[in-house]
This record gives structure tokens, sequence and C-alpha cells, in this order.
């Protein structure tokens, strides 16, 4: 075995690092471990020749060519940090879901868990909403949970509070904020882009296999104050800020092993460039491992698909966002180029949508989305609801 892998390193070191190893045999570990080292190598090698620019995106090598189809579920940190961990962990003992999806940083802005990384504290605060973040991934592993860090990048509250400069702010200098309070920070600054990548390279360290961004974009009807606010910007417009921080931010994590995904608006993939909020589906889809549409059928009004209530025909929104998906795929032309597509579903009931345009959400709603998926040859998604309560015995498959 040694020379085995004494042969492995001089294979891997000396390698073309713009070549891809053949396509697998099969599937045996030491095959998989030989790719997975030669993409990493060749990543690492490709990291220092990579110029930001959103309209020429660098040679997609999968760094974890190993990774399992993920089936998962999102995890609040205090739902990773508390009582509610061991009914989910029982979830996915009992089904066909693999995957955590969970809060490292959240929607307000705190870092989850408790860090010494003093870089990290002097732009954000923690909390400890997780209290034993390495008791938590222990448990992952002993569960063989494929876990996923969200970091919620651009709407930070806490961020743009401790420093005004890095975000938007009004005429008296005060923080610009929407109308549920929220502060965004701005996807021009580099001092930003490392923030959110620090955390997520802590991540990888901790065990994530997967680095999910969410909020990667300006805030909604931005462009409608674009002109008001004070901030620093560049030449660049919104949509390539937004891009290139994705660039910039798989090429720092791809070469530590994990893959990078991207929380996007749904109807994304249905309309031109949304440039008021910075969200081009095909540029950012070019930059990452894996494309995360929010397609919960509650979202779309009504119409859409062809449906008069989408929320009560979630087959036919969730099967008519995939072809919108697809077709928006197809505009890049080199089909390495392509993420994998990893929706988000809902495992929600959306009763604010009144009496008559919503049904209460369980086993043949899941199903539904499930199978209309799966009609699309997509085999990877994502659950969500807020407070953490999924449908237990949803379609999801056999245990791997």
């Amino acid at each position: 075995m040694d020379i085995l892998w004494s042969l492995l390193a001089l294979t891997v070191g000396s390698h073309n690092p713009e070549s891809v190893p053949p396509a697998q045999v099969n599937a045996n570990p030491i095959t998989v471990a030989v790719e997975s080292a030669w993409n990493l190598s060749a990543l690492t090698a490709q990291k220092d020749s990579v110029v930001i620019d959103a309209d020429n995106p660098p040679v997609k090598i999968d760094p974890q060519p190993d990774a399992p189809k993920v089936k998962g579920i999102y995890v609040t940190a205090y739902s990773a940090g508390g009582a509610r961990m061991k009914e989910l962990l029982e979830l996915l003992d009992n089904t066909g879901l693999n995957s955590m999806v969970i809060d490292i940083k959240d929607d307000l802005g705190y870092i989850t868990y408790e860090t010494e990384n003093k870089e990290l504290l002097k732009m954000g605060t923690a909390q400890k909403f997780i209290p034993d973040i390495k008791d938590l991934m222990a448990k992952l592993k002993k569960h063989n949970v494929y876990p996923i860090a969200r970091i919620v990048v651009f709407k930070d509250t806490v961020l743009a509070e401790n420093h005004p400069e890095l975000s938007f702010t009004n005429g008296d200098g005060s923080v610009w904020k929407n109308g549920g309070g929220d502060a965004f920070v701005n996807p021009y600054s580099k001092e930003v882009w490392d923030y959110n990548v620090a955390i997520a390279k802590e991540a990888a360290a901790m065990g994530f296999k997967e680095i999910q961004f969410d909020y990667v974009r300006f805030a909604e009807g931005f462009e409608k104050r674009a002109d008001t606010l004070k901030y620093e910007k560049s030449e660049s417009t919104r949509t390539e800020a937004v891009s290139e921080f994705v660039q910039y931010a798989r090429k720092e994590l791809a070469p530590l092993g994990v893959r990078v995904s991207v929380d996007i608006f749904g109807y994304a993939a249905s309309v031109p460039a949304a440039d008021g909020i910075g969200q081009d589906f095909t540029k950012i889809s070019e930059n990452v491992d894996v494309i995360a549409p929010m397609v919960y059928p509650s979202h779309y009004s009504t119409g859409w698909f062809g449906a008069t209530d989408p929320d009560k025909e979630p087959y036919v929104t969730i099967k008519g966002s995939m072809v919108d998906t697809f077709k928006k795929l197809d505009e890049i032309k080199e089909e390495s180029q392509r993420p994998i597509v990893r929706p988000w579903i809902q495992d929600f009931t959306a009763s604010w949508l009144g009496s008559g345009h919503y049904t209460k959400y369980g086993k043949a709603e899941m199903d539904a989305q499930i199978k209309a998926m799966a009609d699309m040859g997509v085999d990877e998604y994502l659950l969500w609801n807020a407070s953490n309560r999924y449908t237990k015995d949803g379609n999801y498959g056999p245990k791997d």
C-alpha cells in the first residue's frame, strides 16, 4: 500500500493541472481516492492562475467526486445545538435523506458557534447557538450525515452595524435597512468577500463537505435606491460583482476539497438576469459546483406554469421550474461548466396565501414535488421548513 500511494503522489504531482483524469471505470475506493487527489492537485495548481472575471469562469473541476447524491434538510443553529437534533438525526437514520444544511452564519449575520479566530471576531459577532461544534461534527459523522455549512453572505445586519463603511448608508450616515429591519453589506467590498470566505474556510477545517452561500445578492428593490445610498463601488455591474464573489469564493475553497453551492431565487431561471439584485442565474451557475434554486410552489403567483394556484399544484409548479432551469443552463455551452441542480423544495404550509389559495403540505405534496424532479432527471434536493419539522414518510427513496 505504501508503494501504491508513493506512485499516486508521483502521478498527481506531475500531471498537467488543466487536464482531468479519465472517467472512473468503477467506484472502488482506490479509484475514487486517485480521482480526488488528482482533482485537488489540479485545483491547487489552477488557483494561482485564476483571474476574477465574471465573463471568464475557470475550468470547473469537482473537488469532491466521491460526494453522495444529496437529499437533505435545512437545520437552524438552534436545532443543531439543541434537543431537536436527536429527532432530526433519527429522521435521517430511518429514511433516504442523508444530508443537513446547517446555519454557520445566520440570517442576522451571527457566527453561530464559538470561534477563537480573532480576525473573524474583528468583523462579526459569534453566538454559541451551537454550544459544541466539535461534538456536533462528531454526531454527524457517526450518523453518516453529509454536512453542508450554510453561510448567509450579503444580508448581514451584524456586520453592517459593526462596520457601516462596508454597508449602504443614508444621507445622515445611518445604515440603511429594508422594511423588515434587515441591513445588507456591500457585494462590491473585497473585505466582505474575505470575511465570508474566511468563515467558510473555518467550516471546511471543521469537517463540512460543502459550503452553501445564501443571500448572494443585493437587497430586493436595490435598483430603486442605488443612486441615493452611499457606498463604495467599482466599474462592475451588480451582476458582475455578485458573480465575481462566487468565482473568488470557489477559487479559494475548492482546493480545500469542499464543494461550493449557491441558493438562488427559483424565478431567476425563468426571467432574464435580475440586474436589480445582481443575480444572473447563468453566470453564477458557471462558477459553482451546485446551484440550489428555491422553487417553493407557494412563492409563485397565479399563472406561473399554467397553474391558477401554484401552491396547490406542486407537481406542475416544480416540473415547470425545472424546465426553465435546464433551458437557462443550456446557455452554458460547455457541459462540463454546468453545475449539479439541487432544488430547495417546500415542506411547509403557506397559510398566509389565504383561503382557497394554499393546501396543507404533507406526504402527497412532498411526493408530487419529488416525482416532478425525477421526471426531469433531478435526483438531488433539499427540504425547507423554517421550524425544522419535516414530513417523515415522504418518498425519499431507500436508505443508502
